[in-house]
C-alpha cells in the first residue's frame, strides 16, 4: 500500500508549487488594524484581529505566521481571551437564525435519553462498571455482588462541578476487590488526579496523586498495598496546560504515605522523550514496563521480577522496532501480540526464564487484521478487522481455532477483560443504527447472552448500513460505511467522515447526533482512510509522513464517489473530522474547496510547523515526520491547513470548533486558522466562524449537555449549507 516513487515525486512537486509567497513589507499597525476591523464575507462582521509582521525563515522559504500570538494560553492572556469571546459571540449570532439548530437539539435530547452500561470488570467476586440513566453529564460507577444483581452506586462525579465538566476518568479496583483507585479529569484536561476509595464503606483514603497523562493508571499490587503508576514531573508554573510532556517515569505508591515518598521503580533520564507503562503480571511476580518513543506501537520491553527485592530491570525487547503488546504469561511463558514479521499481526510467546528468548508462532498473520487478544479461562480471544469489521475468534493456549463468537450483525466488539481462570467475560456490540449492548460470554460453553441491553427511542430497522468500496487517487480500493435511513434515496445532503492516522481504526459505532441528521433525511459516510489501523501496518505507512497526501486523496476520492454514485449532489457535501482528522478537514478544504459545500473541522492540528512545541504534539512526529527535518517540512509545509489558506478562491462554509482548555491539541491550532481564513481576501461569501467551548478539552470527559448542545450547532450549521432544511 506504499505509494510509488512516481506519486512521491508529484507529492514533493505539489510542495513546491504550494509554497505561499513571502509576506508583503509590513504597513502601519493602524493599517493593519482597520483592515482586520473591515473584515467581511456576506452580511458577517468578524472581530478585530490583530496581525503581526513575523516570518520564519525555514530552509529558504519565508513563513508568515501573523497570528502566532493565538498560541498564548487562554486562562493566562486577557487579549486572547477578549478574542475569544469576541469570535464566540459573532457565532453564537449566526447560529441563532439557524432552524435546525433547535430540532436538532431536541431530537439528539431525545436520542441521548436511554440507560447505557460500561463492560463490567471482576474483581474479588465484585462487578464493577458505568452506568448512565441518560441525559446525566457523566457517568456513575456502580458495583454489584452478583452478575445479575442489584448495584449499587459507588461514584457518582455529577456533584464534582456545577457545569458538569469534571469527569471520572480511569478506575481500577484492588485484585480483591476491597479498594478502588480512581482518576478525576477537570474541564476536558488530559491531567489526572488519582483517588483511593474503600468500596465497602464508600469512604476516601487520605491518598492523592498528581501528574498522571496519557495511560497512567495504576497497577495494584497483589497484596494491595499499594500499585505501581506513571507519572510527569510536575510543570513549570504558568506551563501546565502548554510544556511539553517529557521524563515520564514508573512510580510505586504505598497506601498512606504522602505521594513524595512514592518510590522511583523506572525511568530513562537519559531519554527524556520515552514514555513507559507498567502492567503488573496476573501471577503477582512481573512487572511489565512497555515503552515508547512516540504514537507509533513500536515498543521496548523490560521486565522486573517482583518477587526478588532490588532485582534490576531486564530488557526483554530491544529497538523500538516493533510493536510488542504484552497479553499475559503462564509461568515463564510469555504471550505478545506483535507485528514482527507480521504487518497485520500475530501472536507469539516466548519462555523469559531462558537468557534470550527466542518468540515462536502461537497463533500466525491472517489475512484480516488481528485488534486485540486476552486470556481467559484458558484460552486465547482474539479480535480481527475484517475490511473493518469485528470478527472474534476463540483459541486454545496452544493456537489452535476453537470456534468464532457469533456477533449480531455488522459492527465493532470490544471488551473480552478478565483472568485466565475466569470462566465468563464480557463485550460490548456496537453499530450504526445500534446502540452498545452489553454480553456475558460464557467462555467454556461458548454462549454469548445480553447482560443489559439498551432501550431507545427509535427503531434499528429503520435504517441501513452498508459498505462500499471506492478507487481512490492511485487506484487503491478504500471501504466505506454509508448510512440513511430506509427511504431516502440520493442525491440527499451528506455529511462525510474521516480521520485516518496513528494507526487508529474508524469503526462502526453508534452515536445519537449522527442518528439525528440521518432521520433529518441526510445520509452519514464514514470513509475508512489510509493512515488508519484497518488493514495493519501497510495501511498505516501508506498514509504517515512523505504518503500524508494519499490520507486526503482518499477523502477526496470518497467526495467525488458520493456524488457520482448519486448519494449526493453537487451543493449538497459536508464533512467532518476531530483532531487529526480536523486537519484532514483543513487539508482538503485548501485542496479541493470547489466539491464541498460546508465543513467542520474539530480541534484540529492547523500548523503542521509547530505542532510538536506544545504539550503532546512531540509524539506526533511519528504521523507527520520533524518540522526542523527540510524534506518533512516540505511536506508538512504543501498541506498545512493554516499556511495553505489562498485568497481568490470560493471557500465553503466553515464552522470550526475548538474548546479553550484543551491541552492534547492546544487552541491556537484553530484560532489561527480561523484567523487567517476570516482575513484571506475574495474566498466567496460563505460565514468562516469558529466555536469554542469551555471547559471540554479536546473531547473525553465532555458532559452530555456539552455534547448535544455543540452537535446541534454544528449539524444546524452543515444541514443549513447542504440543503437539509428543505
Amino acid at each position: 500500500m506504499r505509494s510509488s516513487p512516481t506519486l512521491a515525486a508529484l507529492f514533493m512537486t505539489s510542495a513546491c508549487m504550494t509554497t505561499p509567497p513571502p509576506p508583503p513589507a509590513p504597513p502601519e499597525l493602524a493599517a493593519l488594524e482597520a483592515a482586520a476591523a473591515t473584515q467581511k464575507e456576506g452580511s458577517i462582521a468578524y472581530p478585530l484581529t490583530r496581525r503581526t509582521y513575523l516570518v520564519d525563515p525555514q530552509f529558504g522559504v519565508q513563513v508568515a505566521d501573523p497570528y502566532r500570538w493565538l498560541e498564548n494560553d487562554v486562562r493566562n492572556d486577557p487579549e486572547v481571551r477578549s478574542w475569544v469571546t469576541a469570535q464566540n459571540e459573532v457565532t453564537d449570532k449566526f447560529l441563532e437564525t439557524l432552524p435546525l439548530r433547535e430540532t436538532f437539539k431536541a431530537r439528539m435530547t431525545q436520542l441521548y435519553d436511554y440507560e447505557r452500561f460500561g463492560i463490567p470488570r471482576k474483581k474479588g467476586g465484585h462487578y464493577f462498571y458505568t452506568r448512565n440513566d441518560g441525559l446525566q453529564n457523566q457517568s456513575v460507577l456502580y458495583v454489584r455482588d452478583k452478575v445479575d444483581g442489584e448495584g449499587r452506586v459507588l461514584i457518582d462525579p455529577n456533584g464534582w462541578s456545577a457545569d458538569g465538566a469534571t469527569a471520572l476518568a480511569e478506575w481500577t479496583p484492588s485484585d480483591n476487590g476491597k479498594l478502588l483507585a480512581y482518576a478525576i479529569q477537570d474541564g476536558g484536561t488530559d491531567w489526572r488526579i488519582v483517588r483511593v476509595l474503600d468500596v465497602a464503606t464508600g469512604k476516601l483514603l487520605e491518598d492523592e496523586l498528581k501528574w498522571l497523562k496519557f495511560g497512567g493508571g495504576v497497577e495494584w499490587a497483589k497484596d494491595g498495598s499499594g500499585f505501581y503508576y506513571s507519572r510527569f514531573p510536575e510543570p513549570e508554573a504558568g506551563q501546565t496546560f502548554q510544556s511539553l510532556n517529557k521524563n515520564q517515569s514508573v512510580y510505586y505508591h504505598k497506601l498512606g504515605t504522602p505521594q513524595v515518598e512514592d518510590r522511583l521503580v523506572y525511568a530513562t533520564p537519559d531519554h527524556p522523550d520515552y514514555g513507559h507503562y507498567p502492567t503488573i503480571s496476573e501471577d503477582g511476580r512481573w512487572l511489565v514496563v512497555t515503552s515508547s518513543i512516540g504514537t507509533d506501537d513500536r515498543y521496548e520491553v523490560t521486565l522486573i521480577d517482583l518477587r526478588k527485592p532490588g532485582a534490576k530491570p531486564r530488557t526483554l525487547i530491544k529497538g523500538f522496532t516493533n510493536n510488542y503488546s504484552y497479553v499475559g504469561n503462564k509461568d515463564t511463558t510469555f504471550y505478545f501480540q506483535t507485528n514482527d514479521g507480521a504487518p497485520r499481526m500475530k501472536v507469539v510467546a516466548m519462555d523469559v526464564a531462558q537468557p534470550n528468548p527466542v518468540a515462536r508462532t502461537v497463533i500466525a498473520e491472517d489475512t484480516a487484521t488481528l485488534d486485540g487478544v486476552s486470556m481467559i479461562g484458558g484460552r486465547l480471544v482474539t479480535s480481527y478487522l475484517v475490511d473493518a469489521k469485528t470478527e472474534v475468534r476463540v483459541h486454545g493456549l496452544g493456537g489452535k481455532l476453537v470456534r468464532k463468537i457469533e456477533l449480531p450483525g455488522i459492527g465493532t466488539a470490544s471488551g473480552f477483560g478478565g483472568e485466565q481462570d475466569d470462566e465468563e467475560t464480557f463485550f460490548a456490540f456496537t453499530s450504526f443504527n445500534r446502540p452498545t449492548t452489553i454480553y456475558r460470554y460464557d467462555v467454556g460453553a461458548g454462549q454469548a447472552s445480553a447482560w443489559a441491553s439498551p432501550k431507545v427511542a427509535f427503531n434499528p430497522d429503520d435504517f441501513t448500513v452498508e459498505q462500499r468500496f471506492y478507487a481512490s487517487k492511485d487506484g487503491t480500493k478504500v471501504p466505506m460505511f454509508i448510512v440513511r435511513k430506509k427511504g431516502t434515496s440520493g442525491p440527499a445532503p451528506t455529511m462525510l467522515h474521516g480521520y485516518g492516522g496513528f494507526n487508529v481504526s474508524s469503526l462502526p459505532a453508534f452515536s445519537p447526533t449522527r442518528l439525528a441528521w440521518v432521520e433529518q433525511g441526510g445520509i452519514f459516510a464514514l470513509a475508512n482512510l489510509r493512515g488508519g489501523g484497518e488493514y495493519g501496518k501497510a495501511w498505516h505507512d501508506a498514509g504517515r509522513l512523505q504518503n500524508k497526501q494519499n490520507v486526503f486523496d482518499d477523502f477526496i476520492a470518497a467526495g467525488e464517489y458520493l456524488k457520482a454514485q448519486g448519494f449526493t449532489g453537487p451543493k449538497q457535501l459536508a464533512i467532518t473530522g476531530g483532531s487529526n482528522g480536523g486537519l484532514l478537514v483543513g487539508a482538503v478544504v485548501n485542496q479541493r474547496p470547489d466539491l464541498f459545500a460546508a465543513a467542520s473541522p474539530a480541534v484540529g492540528v492547523m500548523d503542521m510547523l509547530r505542532f510538536d512545541r506544545f504539550t503532546a504534539g512531540r509524539y506526533w512526529v511519528d504521523d507527520y515526520g520533524y518540522p526542523n527535518k527540510e524534506a518533512d517540512f516540505r511536506a508538512l509545509y504543501a498541506y498545512s491547513p493554516y499556511h495553505n489558506i489562498r485568497g481568490g478562491t470560493e471557500y465553503p462554509a466553515v464552522l470550526v470548533t475548538t474548546a479553550d482548555t484543551d491541552d492534547r491539541v492546544v487552541p491556537g491550532h484553530s484560532f489561527k486558522y480561523a484567523a487567517a481564513l476570516q482575513a484571506a481576501e475574495d474566498v466567496g461569501g460563505q460565514p468562516h466562524l469558529i466555536r469554542i467551548e469551555t471547559r471540554a478539552g479536546h473531547g473525553s470527559g465532555k458532559p452530555t449537555s456539552k455534547i448535544i448542545e455543540e452537535a446541534a450547532d454544528v449539524y444546524a450549521f452543515l444541514g443549513h449549507f447542504t440543503g437539509l432544511e428543505k
